[in-house]
C-alpha cells in the first residue's frame, strides 16, 4: 500500500491498529522485517529511494527523512519504531525530535557513534580530489575515481542516493543521543555479536548514554538473520505488553 502521497510503500502485519513502524536498512527494504513482524500489528515500510518508493528530489540527510515521515507517525497512536542501520538513524531522530509520538524505540546495527577517528580515504582518492579541486581533474575522471574508490554502498548507489548515502554516513548524531537520554519511553538494543558495520561496543555505550537495554545475540552479524529477527520479534512483543499494561 502507498503512503503519504505515495512517496513510501509499506506492508501491513497484523489485523489489528498499528502499533510499530518498522524502517529498513540501507539497501534493503521492507520484506526483510516479515520474520520479525509475525504476529505484530504494525506496518514496514520502505523509504524513499528503496524498494518501490521514489527518491527524495535532493540529498536528504537523515533529518529530513525524519521529518518527512512525522505526519504518519502523528497519524498512528505512538507506535513503537523499530529500525535497523539507516532506518534506525531515521527512527532515533524521529523519537528525539517529536517523543511525545513515539511509545517505544527498538535499534539494531545502527551506528549512531563513530568508534575511533575517521578512516583516511587511499591516497589515488585523495590526490584525484586536490587534482580536480586546482582544476586540474575533470569531473567525469573525478567521478570515476569515486566510483573506483568508493564503498559497495557507495558504488551501488545512484544519483540523489549517492548524495542521501554521503551525507548519512558523516552526520553527527550527539543531538540525537541527547534527545534519546531524556526520552521517558522504553528503549530496546539488539545486536549480532559480530555485526562490524556497528560493533558492538558501539551498542553497549550507545545504551548506556540513552539508558537503553542492550541485547547480544549469539552468531549473528549485521543482517537480520532468523536468530536476529526472532529475538527482535521477542523484544518487540514484550515492549508491547509493558505498553499494554500501563
Amino acid at each position: 500500500m502507498s503512503l503519504l502521497d505515495d512517496r513510501y510503500v509499506a506492508e501491513r502485519f497484523g489485523r489489528g491498529p498499528d502499533r510499530v513502524v518498522a524502517m529498513h536498512g540501507w539497501g534493503r527494504n521492507r520484506s526483510d522485517w516479515a520474520p520479525t513482524l509475525d504476529g505484530v500489528d504494525g506496518i514496514a515500510l520502505d523509504l524513499r529511494g528503496f524498494g518501490s518508493a521514489p527518491p527524495p528530489e535532493e540529498g536528504w540527510s537523515s533529518a529530513e527523512y525524519a521529518q518527512d515521515l512525522i505526519p504518519l507517525i502523528e497519524s498512528l497512536d505512538r507506535p513503537v519504531l523499530v529500525g535497523h542501520s539507516f532506518g534506525g538513524r531515521v527512527a532515533a531522530r524521529i523519537t528525539a525530535l517529536r517523543p511525545e509520538l513515539v511509545g517505544g524505540l527498538l535499534l539494531t546495527g545502527t551506528p549512531l557513534i563513530r568508534r575511533g577517528g575517521a578512516k583516511k580515504p587511499p591516497f589515488g582518492y585523495r590526490a584525484a580530489k586536490l587534482a580536480h579541486r586546482v582544476g586540474v581533474l575533470s569531473q567525469e575522471r573525478m567521478d570515476a575515481a569515486r566510483r573506483q574508490y568508493g564503498s559497495a554502498d557507495y558504488k551501488a548507489a545512484e544519483g540523489v542516493m549517492r548524495e542521501v548515502l554521503v551525507r548519512t554516513v558523516n552526520e553527527d548524531y550527539t543531538d540525537v543521543l541527547a534527545g534519546l537520554r531524556d526520552y521517558d519511553g522504553r528503549i530496546e538494543l539488539v545486536w549480532g555479536e559480530h555485526d562490524t558495520a556497528a560493533p558492538v561496543d558501539t551498542a553497549r555505550e550507545i545504551a548506556e548514554r540513552v539508558n537503553g537495554e542492550l541485547t547480544v545475540v549469539d552468531g549473528s552479524a549485521h543482517l537480520l538473520d532468523a536468530a536476529l529477527a526472532r529475538t527482535i520479534n521477542e523484544r518487540l512483543r514484550a515492549m508491547l505488553d509493558l505498553r499494554s499494561a500501563t
